[in-house]
């Protein structure tokens, strides 16, 4: 696959405004926004502070003149000219050494809010600062703080300023700071989006364009995925995804074989039961012979002939068999081994000495049916290895229970142990080697396992592991 089939929108049912790489573009713009509100709050609680303390320090900057007039007076006319210029309209400036400056108009206006510097916190500075963006009823505030002479002393200030131009100083560094915010925002989310576009929206796109590609045609090979040489977690995927196209892929080829294979079976146990059926009829007529030789090898070709059709039939039974329909439900162990006893026995006609020590109270979440039928194969499979006894045991740990069916049989060869749960390798002479390989695929539909605990002189062990408790949503 290329990725210009990859990155074809129509062909995936999407398009660029309703996609992954859209929907990184809205949240960046909005992430980056908030960002910026968060950095705005504390800037124009700054603004506003160094604003005030410049009026302070301007306003005892003003006060000075009077040092310089004669007699300490200013005419009415510059008095009022300095006080423009510094935006107030009055100024109270208190030395160190008690003495008292006093720069005002005739008729001082009086303060409707008070700002002292000196015990405001950052917390105060944002909070009137917002106050002041949401009040336009030109309120005059008396500020006082600190200024800094130029002999190290610390003067107090006192100063009315109007706070309509505050307000107005406020809402142009507001508009400065939206712009800005708005450049650094649209510049944020494009170089974001560009990137994750680049390194993960368009890997991703490849990914379903290959995973839909595929389900349409899983057996076509060029439809699997070709990784690129990256390293990282895309990659990773990627070279997942190749491995498990392939490994579909051929479990489907052998699908296909199996089912043609279980075709063919199929014709050829019908032809063979036909062919079998005329065998056994000729064997009838041979232990009616005269020779007392061809009486006494009949009964040996018959039994020959009937195992020949029980595989036939076995193998038929084995393709056609879909997975099996599971009921899980708590169901005591004990019960169904007993139920196991009584069809082994019935059908063997006796059959090896049971030893049922499961505790009747314990229960597990089991298909009753299904979990009858693995404990019926398994006895059934000692009984006919020549086991004299078999022995149920359960116990209960971790939330799992184990089932143990031990029997005293001569044991299995090491050769077969290792393809035990293979269909078709049996485990004795005459046997199909199915037993075992639906037992295991029954255990497997109900949430358990089974294997081999141990084989030898001293017999043979099976651990049936089941869930003890319905598994919860």
């Amino acid at each position: 696959m290329t990725d210009a089939t990859a990155d074809s929108g129509p062909a995936l049912g999407w398009t660029r405004w309703r996609g992954l790489s859209a929907r990184l573009l809205v949240l960046t713009l909005v992430f980056v926004m908030l960002a910026e509100v968060l950095i705005y709050a504390p800037s124009i609680g700054r603004f506003r502070k160094v604003w005030l303390e410049d009026r302070v320090h301007e306003a005892y900057l003003a006060a000075l003149t009077l040092e310089a007039a004669p007699d300490g007076a200013l005419a009415p006319a510059t008095r009022g000219r300095i006080l423009d210029h510094v935006m107030a309209l009055g100024i109270m400036v208190e030395a160190a050494d008690g003495r008292m400056a006093a720069l005002t108009p005739d008729m001082p206006r009086r303060a409707d809010h008070v700002v002292d510097l000196r015990h405001q916190g950052a917390g105060d500075y944002i909070l009137d600062a917002f106050a002041a963006l949401w009040r336009a009823d030109g309120r005059v505030l008396r500020v006082i703080g600190h200024a800094a002479a130029g002999d190290g002393t610390m003067p107090l200030v006192e100063v009315l300023t109007p706070e309509a131009p505050l307000r107005a100083a406020m809402i142009a560094y507001s508009e400065r700071i939206l712009l800005l915010s708005l450049f650094i925002s649209a510049m944020t989310a494009v170089l974001v989006f560009v990137s994750l576009h680049w390194l993960m929206v368009r890997p991703m796109r490849r990914l379903t364009a290959s995973i839909l590609a595929f389900r349409e045609a899983p057996e076509d090979a060029v439809r699997i995925i070709r990784p690129g040489g990256r390293r990282d977690e895309v990659g990773a995927a990627e070279r997942a995804l190749a491995e498990m196209q392939h490994d579909l892929r051929a479990a489907l080829v052998q699908r296909a074989r199996l089912a043609a294979l279980g075709t063919a079976v199929t014709k050829i146990h019908h032809d063979l039961r036909s062919i079998l059926s005329s065998a056994v009829v000729v064997s009838e007529r041979l232990e009616a012979s005269d020779d007392p030789e061809v009486r006494r090898n009949a009964p040996l070709l018959v039994k020959a002939i009937d195992r020949a059709a029980a595989l036939c039939t076995q193998t038929v039974n084995y393709v056609r068999e879909g997975p099996p329909l599971v009921s899980p439900a708590r169901v005591a162990l004990a019960a169904v081994v007993d139920e196991a006893r009584a069809a082994v026995a019935g059908f063997d006609g006796g059959g090896p000495a049971w030893r049922n020590e499961v505790d009747p109270a314990l229960a597990a979440v089991a298909d009753r049916t299904l979990l009858f039928r693995v404990l019926a194969n398994l006895a059934r499979n000692a009984a006919e290895a020549g086991a004299g006894r078999i022995t149920f045991r359960a116990a209960a740990d971790a939330g799992r229970v184990a089932l143990t069916v031990a029997d005293d049989g001569p044991g299995l060869p090491p050769r077969v142990r290792e393809a035990l749960f293979v269909p078709f390798s049996p485990a004795r002479p005459g046997g199909t080697g199915l037993g075992l390989a639906i037992a295991r695929e029954l255990m497997a539909a109900q949430g358990g396992q089974i294997a081999l605990e141990h084989s030898g002189a001293e017999g043979t062990a099976f651990r049936l592991v089941l869930p003890a408790a319905m598994p919860t949503a």
